[in-house]
């Protein structure tokens, strides 16, 4: 069995669109950001780093327990324990962790700063802002670039990469619609995967935050996920 200690985060629909894809056995613990439950002792002796997921697997390498973090780390690591969903070819096998790179060190990080700084920092910073924003609009245009030549992102062969870049493009989606026709000729073969629709809904959103929308994330949400409790000594 593999734990996936995570919430309703791009990060951990991510996870979840793999376990469910490669048809391993997975229960979902529900982690609370908001509350703090990453800076918990329990949490932290999965991850020093104090971010989900994380994911548990009960039958690791030779059957030991294995836990691990970083989200490319335990892409690859499903990949390589199932072998599937990343491609035989060398060739193809090497574009497919360049894309996956790409989510992880390009995708993932832009977008969150461009979200942070555009819908949850209580001030408003116009450099930030246009920085964040215009990064992620040159992201989007390497993106359909690949997606307008190729039915992956690894080419032929729908990829643990794909798995990892679509669950940051929902927002995105609805807000530029028509701006990308190769993200979203892309995003509409991924909709249609069983998988992919179970694992975009995993987690538990907080009902305050998801009915009152920016209203009901708070300067104790904010405390929680970027103050001073972030960088005390562990």
């Amino acid at each position: 069995m593999i734990t996936l200690c995570g919430g309703p985060t791009p990060n951990a629909r991510k996870i979840a669109i793999a376990l469910l894809e490669m048809d391993l056995p997975w229960e979902l613990h529900n982690i609370d950001i908001l509350e703090g439950e990453q800076l918990t002792p329990e949490f932290l002796k999965l991850n020093p780093n104090n971010k989900t997921p994380v994911i548990v697997d009960d039958d690791g390498p030779g059957g030991s327990p294995l836990t691990l973090w970083e989200t490319g780390a335990i892409l690859l690591y499903l990949a390589e324990k199932t072998g599937r969903f990343v491609p035989d070819s060398p060739i193809a096998r090497a574009t497919c962790w360049q894309w996956l790179m790409f989510q992880v060190s390009g995708v993932g990080p832009m977008f969150g700063q461009a979200i942070h700084f555009t819908h949850y920092a209580k001030d408003k910073h116009p450099y930030a802002i246009g920085r964040y924003t215009r990064e992620v609009d040159r992201l989007l245009m390497v993106l359909n670039g690949r997606l307008a030549g190729a039915e992956w992102l690894a080419g032929d062969e729908y990829s643990i990469a794909d798995m990892a870049t679509l669950p940051y493009l929902r927002r995105i989606l609805l807000e530029k619609a028509g701006d990308y026709p190769g993200i979203e000729r892309w995003a509409a073969a991924m909709n249609e995967r069983p998988a992919v629709q179970a694992g975009m809904a995993v987690g538990i959103a907080r009902k305050e935050v998801v009915e009152g929308g920016l209203q009901g994330f708070t300067d104790r949400h904010r405390e929680i996920l970027w103050g001073d409790r972030q960088h005390v000594e562990r």
